[in-house]
């Protein structure tokens, strides 16, 4: 496998691949987190307008045909049956269930919570790869994970004393499972990333994902009235499925292939950070003193972790 930027053979999961395609590759995986932070503002938006179940059949559908039209004009072959089947599978874990929690997560609590909470993944995504044997984590980069979590802690026990927002015990609890349902997902797709094109990958577990998620969210969307629904709220349809479901997860999936998945998670612990700012300037959630350090905590780990 080759990366396609550099032109250098890629190890999957081990930066290889020479420094411009691993820097080009980073740099995507920064702008993937600046577009998933925004979207806990779009998506506590498009909620309190819509039921979270209609919400979220909707952007999940529209992605999944986005994706599988990209998919279509690209004319690749299909992969064999048992990595279809898996494929579709693991779509339904990772574009089904956890959308479904995400999304709900989100509507039960405030914005920057759900943000915060979600920052969980890395750790999840390491402690998962190493008893499955297939991620090697250095001290640095332990300390780095710990580093992060310790200011998640800071940021959660902040966001209980935030003014604005509506925080709860509920919503956090279904982020954090939803977190741990990325995490699965994450570790278990990494060998299909290294022998399946990414826009490929991404439209079947899309499409995996879409098919039980829209079934279970149709009756939700046919009770909708969308020709009520305001412009600003089909923009944060759109945004929410393109852009976080189409775009975001084109880096993400590349960040995997290429850097591995502990190291690709890391880079999620940049959104509570551009989460809890989007959050205070939209939906006026104020960070507390306590967040701001948490944020801090976050992205020295991230750092740490990085280097």
């Amino acid at each position: 496998m080759t990366d396609s930027t550099a032109g250098a053979p890629v190890t999957p999961g081990h930066a290889t691949a020479t420094r411009p395609g691993v820097w080009l590759t980073e740099g995507s995986l920064v702008l993937m987190a600046v577009i998933w932070a925004v979207n806990f503002s779009v998506v506590k938006y498009g909620t309190s307008l819509v039921d979270p179940l209609a919400y979220n059949g909707i952007r999940v559908g529209l992605a999944a045909v986005v994706l599988a039209l990209i998919a279509g004009i690209a004319r690749a072959p299909l992969p064999p049956r048992s990595d279809l089947v898996a494929l579709l599978a693991l779509g339904a874990l990772g574009n089904g269930f956890y959308q479904c929690l995400f999304v709900i997560g989100v509507s039960k609590t405030s914005a920057s919570d759900a943000a915060l909470v979600i920052a969980a993944t890395p750790a999840f995504v390491a402690i998962i790869g190493k008893l499955r044997g297939t991620e090697r984590t250095s001290t640095k980069r332990g300390v780095g994970i710990a580093l992060s979590i310790l200011g998640m802690a800071f940021v959660v026990l902040g966001a209980t004393t935030a003014a604005g927002g509506n925080a709860s015990l509920t919503g956090d609890l279904i982020m954090l499972a939803a977190s741990l349902c990325w995490a699965t997902y994450t570790v278990l797709l990494k060998p299909y990333t290294g022998r399946i094109p990414g826009m490929q990958l991404s439209a079947l577990t899309m499409v995996g994902g879409a098919i039980p998620l829209v079934a279970y969210c149709l009756p939700a969307m046919r009770r909708t009235d969308w020709s009520a629904y305001p412009p600003l709220g089909w923009a944060a349809v759109t945004y929410s499925g393109i852009g976080s479901l189409v775009i975001a997860y084109a880096f993400w999936y590349r960040g995997v292939r290429i850097i591995g998945p502990t190291r690709t998670a890391m880079y999620s612990n940049l959104q509570p950070v551009v989460a809890v700012l989007v959050a205070w300037a939209l939906l006026s959630e104020v960070p507390t003193p306590m967040q701001c350090i948490g944020a801090a905590s976050i992205m020295g780990g991230l750092l740490l972790s990085r280097v």
